[in-house]
């Protein structure tokens, strides 16, 4: 159970949720059509000495699970997409809210210039800091940690880190939401809002249904053999009532795009695997949402 203050290294709480999202970019990888190419999160699951993640990665069966790399590999082609087109647009600030064991200040083509802040915990910033360092990895971006738990007063530590507000910046909130309070949900938008300059992006996904704690001991239950089976997504979720983002942001001027997995899988040629109920009444409803600070503000 969730408590206030509570924190996590990489291989308990929310910090494991960021490792079984890394073994599925490890399975997706090793696809013959991968959509995406993440060479670095097979280290990242052997580093942690996870026992299960491990086994599950050396079984050719289990690696080739389609529904468990497939749909980790539409949702980070997503995020993927949405720095590379930040970066085409003339952006060169990057802001990966709720990092874990992101690796695109690594590999993703950075423009030159650019400037990637990754926002999370210490202890998961250190880890993947030593296992990238180990391996000799050089970042394509210039990557900052700032090392900071999202309920306390990251946007000062970002400006610490030289974040500049006065320019556009590209953010994520990727499978971040769920693990909020609906208020810490807002305090995380509107904390968002105004470090943004006209021309400011931020890619999330809505997962649909998650504050329905029968769907959600369902969709657990489907979660059984795959790399996720270990972690009790029902104690780490919040589920109270909050305002949907493609609302909140509306009613301060910013525009609204969002691709439903359907949606996402025809962008990208992926024919969806079977999803068996109730995984794909959340997964099938749930969004991927586009925001986008206008550069002139709307007419009154």
């Amino acid at each position: 159970m969730r408590t206030d203050g509570d924190t996590w290294d990489i291989v308990s709480s929310v910090g494991a949720t960021a490792l079984g999202v890394a073994a599925a970019r490890a399975m997706e990888t090793a696809q013959p059509d991968a959509l995406v190419r993440d060479e670095y999160a097979a280290w990242f699951v052997a580093a942690s000495g996870h026992e299960g993640m491990n086994r599950w990665l050396a079984d050719p069966a289990r690696r080739e699970s389609p529904l468990m790399s497939g749909m980790i590999g539409l949702r980070t082609r997503f995020y993927d997409d949405h720095f590379l087109t930040a970066g085409a647009a003339g952006v060169r600030q990057a802001v990966i809210v709720a990092a874990g064991l992101d690796a695109r200040a690594y590999r993703l083509p950075w423009p030159a210039g650019t400037v990637v802040f990754e926002l999370d915990q210490p202890k998961v910033l250190e880890f993947k800091r030593r296992v990238l360092d180990d391996h000799g990895a050089t970042p394509a971006a210039d990557r900052r940690e700032v090392a900071v738990d999202l309920r306390d007063d990251w946007p000062a530590a970002l400006l610490d880190a030289g974040f500049d507000p006065t320019v556009p910046t590209a953010w994520t909130a990727e499978g971040l939401l769920p693990y909020l309070p609906g208020a810490a949900q807002d305090s995380l938008f509107a904390r968002i809002e105004g470090l943004s300059a006209p021309g400011s992006g931020l890619a999330l996904d809505a997962l649909n249904n998650y504050h329905d704690l029968d769907r959600v001991a369902e969709f657990q239950e489907h979660l059984r053999d795959t790399p996720l089976a270990e972690i009790d997504v029902r104690a780490l979720f919040y589920t109270d009532d909050r305002t949907e983002p493609e609302d909140w942001f509306a009613a301060r001027g910013w525009t609204a795009n969002s691709l439903t997995v359907p949606e996402l899988s025809v962008r990208y040629e992926r024919e969806l695997p079977p999803i068996p109920d109730p995984f794909r009444q959340m997964t099938i409803g749930s969004r991927y949402v586009t925001l986008a600070k206008p550069l002139t503000a709307p007419a009154a």
